[in-house]
């Protein structure tokens, strides 16, 4: 058979800074991910994960590497996700970074994890 490769979902690693046991705490009770794997003894790296949506939160020293990472997680039903965070505490979503549909046919919000990553959640909202 030659059949074409093909793509599948990405599993990013993401710097947690030193402590990794608040980003699984803030991935888990906040975005409501799950924590499906966890490596090392001090624990140096784990996996969290929410339905396809697949992270592998690094521990790290070097706190300026997460403010220089962004992401973007394709989501449908946005609006109930939203809610479902902005529930957790307003304080998840990025004050500059609330639900809104831009101009470019994405309707997306923000929140930045504890050691600062940058993540937007999006749904595509035009064809």
């Amino acid at each position: 058979m030659n059949q074409p490769p093909i793509l599948g979902n990405i599993s990013p690693l993401i710097p947690a800074g030193n402590d990794l046991e608040g980003a699984i705490a803030f991935y888990e009770q906040k975005l409501g991910f799950k924590c499906v794997h966890t490596e090392g003894d001090p624990m140096r790296m784990a996996i969290v994960k929410r339905d396809v949506a697949e992270l592998f939160l690094v521990k790290n020293d070097y706190i300026h590497l997460a403010k220089e990472i962004a992401f973007r997680i394709y989501v449908t039903g946005i609006e109930q996700l939203y809610e479902e965070l902005t529930s957790k505490g307003e304080e998840t979503i990025h004050p500059n970074g609330k639900l809104e549909t831009k101009p470019w046919g994405m309707k997306e919000f923000v929140v930045i994890d504890p050691a600062g990553v940058c993540i937007t959640f999006y749904q595509i909202t035009c064809s």
